[in-house]
């Protein structure tokens, strides 16, 4: 099973947009860019909303025969654990490993000690092709990576052969994520993850880092888009390499969990991959629930005022929201707009406050990020919320496929 060059992670938080975000793709694809749709949710989401992994698998099943799609597609177990993955197994064909939480936990010494034995080949200075100063790499470094990474390195193997256990080998896409955590991996730790990888003999396709700079939810990249690049390339030429040196998955390719709207890094992200024919797998956030936020607010009348009680409640309750997301959102409190006076805007005064359009005077990236961690109220409103949106499926529809297809694909992978 094999995920193709380029994928692209998309979430739903609802399960109602899966057709117009499929339609992003099938126009990709009638422009001669092929990228393989992947619908993804968490644990955690499924819990908010109250959904099943099932539902996920129905909604892509059901939008594929729609639109009649004959290229591959796949569900994505997004962010699970050993804890958790039970009740993915039967629905879902791609599983992200999770293991930030288990960063930084000592391993047991005589695997710290085979680790190091196994890479004592690459001590002193140590080159990658492509990459154009040395490594000094010794016994203190080598200790360093294997107490930071070696733990959560064995969690992954452990979740991986639990899911081949129950799947088949070589019936599902398995990702490896380490994004959400406090510090990036350096390029030269990610060389020696993909090596500590390949000691544990399973085939994985996506490797998820931490990349530089804050990946927040639905805004813009937070840091220097050049030094991004730089590491972006770097990790590039590392994985290139890691393939021969220990015999991985020759379609071995980044992942980046970009939380939606990168917009300063995509064309970055796009030179570097023309540069080197790469692939890439983009994993997005809450962009389609935004984009319902958008449409109903646009549809006026009882849908905004829906849209206004909505971030209303989001307001008052910001710590309960924004405490799971702490790491990635980094919310101004005081540039919150009040809801006394939210509630005196028109349609399109709510619209271009949400709607990432950056340099728009309207446009609210505080907001957003709370209205981006607020769909737990939306839930709250159970059917009026569910209704309000197949109420105006077809505005709400074309704001998902406008942001998917004119934001994010045209950008990265034209």
């Amino acid at each position: 099973m094999e995920l193709g060059k380029y994928s692209f992670g998309t979430g739903d938080r609802f399960g109602l947009q899966g057709k117009y975000q499929l339609k992003a793709f099938e126009k990709a694809l009638q422009e001669g860019v092929a990228i393989t749709p992947v619908w993804n949710k968490s644990n955690r989401e499924h819990s908010i909303v109250h959904s099943e992994p099932a539902d996920v698998r129905n909604e892509a099943d059901e939008a594929v025969a729609s639109l009649h799609w004959k290229q591959p597609y796949f569900v994505d177990a997004d962010h699970i654990n050993n804890s958790n993955v039970d009740k993915f197994i039967s629905s879902s064909d791609f599983f992200t490993l999770d293991v930030a939480d288990f960063i930084g936990k000592p391993a047991e010494e005589n695997d710290v000690t085979y680790f190091m034995s196994f890479f004592s080949r690459y001590k002193e200075n140590f080159s990658i092709p492509g990459i154009n100063h040395s490594f000094e790499i010794n016994d203190k470094i080598l200790r360093e990576i294997a107490g930071k990474y070696l733990y959560a390195i064995k969690e992954a193997a452990s979740i991986y052969r639990n899911i081949e256990s129950k799947k088949g080998k070589g019936n599902f896409i398995a990702e490896v994520s380490m994004d959400e955590v406090s510090s990036p991996q350096t390029p030269i730790e990610l060389f020696f993850i993909l090596g500590a990888l390949s000691m544990e003999k399973i085939e994985f396709h996506t490797i998820a880092p931490k990349f530089t700079g804050r990946f927040n939810k639905g805004v813009d990249y937070v840091g220097d888009p050049k030094a991004f690049a730089k590491e972006f390339e770097e990790d590039i030429l590392v994985i290139d390499f890691a393939i021969k040196e220990f015999n991985l998955n020759p379609q071995l390719k980044l992942s980046i969990h970009s939380g939606s709207d990168k917009f300063s890094l995509y064309p970055h992200i796009a030179n570097i991959l023309k540069k080197y024919n790469k692939g890439i797998h983009i994993k997005t956030a809450g962009t389609s629930w935004l984009e319902e936020i958008t449409g109903l607010a646009m549809a006026g009348g009882d849908a905004l005022e829906l849209v206004k009680k909505i971030y209303a409640k989001a307001y008052d309750r910001q710590d309960e929201l924004c405490a799971p997301y702490a790491s990635v959102i980094d919310i101004l409190h005081d540039k919150l707009p009040k809801p006394e006076t939210v509630n005196q805007w028109n349609s399109e005064k709510f619209a271009n406050a949400l709607k990432h359009v950056p340099g728009h005077p309207d446009f609210n990236p505080n907001l957003r990020q709370l209205i981006h961690v607020g769909y737990k109220i939306a839930a709250e409103y159970g059917n009026v919320y569910l209704n309000a949106v197949l109420s105006n499926a077809e505005l709400v529809g074309q704001q998902v496929y406008e942001n998917l297809y004119e934001r994010h694909i045209r950008r990265i992978f034209y």
